[in-house]
């Protein structure tokens, strides 16, 4: 963001007399980018407003500036699997009682400005809204998962994909890549700008000298600047369709930064698309179909968790592993068809602090039944089943898979060890996935039992453990343990630990979170050579009343 010298916050009774939040809806024409690099923002919001009942969760209507006004606005985002309300005063940055950053094409309605306001409280300032995707402000509008395509290395059915994903109310964007910090926001001939986030807001065919054409409709968040190529405003090409089909497509000629091209055009023209699934709908066949979720968070720690990509061989297995099962084909298919999204947490909001997008990716390896955590030795002789086409340095990397039913090993790492994060893993399926099923008490071996029994004493009546007993049993242990040299773990700690350990996502650590805990404590205690102390793990002859 440029330094203003004569930057100053007004209220919007301020800036003009009759303020008002709304002016005749929320269309994508009240959004106009200002002096702040955040077009990738915008594209989403555009996006957004195209989704009436999405618009109104991010951008409630029932407030203004007139009944029962208290000079605050609300606005609810997500942010790792949680809605959040995140409230705003109506002070802008103004220059002249103009408004700096994004704003209406008519200067009376406010609702973008405060929109884009109360993300970058979100996000800590105006300066962490520079630089961005689309997909990342299209997921915090939607809770919606993201996937991205190669326009020179797409499925020969994209067309399809994008129709369907407009007709189901996906959000989506574009963009064209560039070489060098130079061609940032640079214009070609055509008038189209390079480096710069793009909205998708229609996908049509039509009837055009005897013959179907693909048509796509984008625009640019400026409000300005279009494609001047076929099928541009007022290019011949419309004069030689059906005036209904006109009508249909909403035509204009209006210099508001939203135009119709070729889809052949658009795919030599443009790089990227990026397409946010508001339910996960699958895009890929003819039925609407709802998938579903599993959660899993965890973090990477230094010295720990932190073990980098596969290249980094010795440290690669330490880091976080969730097992996942996958039981049940897709209808009339032999393959389980699985997205999986890996997120880094607050790393936009942690750029004032020095840090920034960790470069992030994962990996599938077929897995062992009787195993909840692999070593070094099973991934040195082992490859993996699918993994993410790259390591990149964005919010979120995803990826759909194909796979045949059976016990996975899911591996999310940095590209480098020893980088710290935490991060969200959504696997969307389009039938039940998840962990793989416990053994049933009665078919538990003696060692399960002794487990068992011993996690009774410890959570209690409400049959899981919080982090707060956590530290409690494990300070007990460690503490009385000689051969350990122990501080005792803080709260933050066993909150992590719990993190990593929460499959369910309750916050808590119920019996089978807490066994494959158990499993992973003895591991870890073997690599630091602590052998009295597992032995005593291993045969239960702990004195369970240390950790009472």
């Amino acid at each position: 963001m440029s330094v203003f010298f004569s930057l100053a916050n007004f209220c919007c009774n301020e800036v003009c007399k009759d303020p008002k939040f709304i002016t005749g809806g929320a269309t994508r024409t009240d959004i106009c980018q200002g002096q702040l690099g955040d077009c990738w923002l915008l594209a989403a919001i555009a996006s957004l407003t195209l989704h009436e009942d999405t618009l109104k969760r991010v951008v409630p209507h029932d407030q203004d500036f007139d009944r029962g006004y208290a000079g605050i606005f609300h606005f609810q985002f997500w942010q790792h699997n949680k809605w959040m309300d995140v409230v705003v005063d109506d002070r802008l940055p103004c220059v002249r009682s103009n408004l700096v950053f994004v704003h209406s094409a008519d200067n009376t309605e406010f609702w973008s400005a405060l929109l884009e306001k109360a993300y970058a409280k979100l996000n800590g300032s105006y300066e962490s809204l520079k630089g961005g995707s689309t997909m990342e402000a299209m997921e915090d509008f939607t809770g919606g998962v993201g996937e991205m395509y190669e326009t020179k290395n797409a499925p020969t059915n994209l067309f399809l994909i994008l129709k369907k994903a407009v007709e189901r109310g996906s959000m989506l964007g574009c963009s064209i890549d560039i070489t060098s910090s130079a061609e940032s926001e640079a214009q070609t001939t055509t008038g189209l700008v390079k480096g710069h986030a793009y909205s998708i807001t229609g996908v049509e065919e039509v009837n055009y000298r005897g013959s179907k054409v693909q048509l796509i409709r984008v625009r640019n968040p400026w409000g300005q600047v279009e494609w001047n190529g076929p099928w541009s405003d007022n290019s011949r090409e419309w004069n030689t369709i059906d005036s209904s089909e006109k009508t249909r497509l909403l035509h204009n000629s209006l210099d508001d930064g939203e135009f119709w091209m070729e889809f052949g055009d658009f795919k030599a023209n443009y790089d990227k698309i990026e397409i946010c699934n508001l339910t996960a709908d699958s895009l890929s066949d003819d039925v609407s179909k709802k998938w579903e979720v599993n959660l899993f968070e965890g973090n990477w720690i230094r010295g720990s968790t932190a073990g980098g990509c596969r290249n980094y061989i010795d440290t690669f297995w330490t880091n976080p592993q969730f097992k996942l099962r996958l039981d049940h084909p897709d209808e009339g298919d032999k393959l389980c068809s699985v997205i999986v999204a890996l997120l880094q947490k607050n790393r936009r909001r942690l750029r004032k602090e020095g840090l920034d997008m960790e470069t992030i990716g994962f990996a599938i390896y077929e897995a062992p039944d009787d195993q909840d955590h692999q070593g070094k030795d099973f991934f040195r002789y082992n490859g993996s089943k699918v993994r993410s086409r790259s390591y990149v340095n964005m919010r979120e990397v995803s990826e759909r898979f194909r796979l045949p039913p059976g016990n996975y090993l899911l591996v999310p790492t940095t590209f480098q060890p020893h980088h710290e994060a935490d991060f969200l893993i959504r696997i969307f399926s389009e039938n039940k996935a998840g962990p793989p099923k416990p053994n049933p008490p009665e078919e538990e071996t003696d060692e399960e039992k002794g487990l068992r029994r011993l996690f009774e004493q410890i959570a209690g009546s409400d049959k899981a453990i919080s982090a707060r007993e956590l530290q409690h049993v494990l300070n007990n242990v460690l503490s009385r343990r000689k051969e350990v040299k122990f501080d005792g773990l803080t709260l933050n700690t066993c909150h992590s630990i719990i993190n990593l350990m929460d499959v369910d996502n309750t916050g808590m650590l119920e019996f089978e979170e807490f066994k494959v805990f158990w499993e992973k404590l003895k591991k870890w205690i073997v690599s630091y050579r602590l052998i009295h102390l597992l032995v005593s793990f291993s045969t239960f002859e702990l004195d369970c009343s240390v950790f009472l």
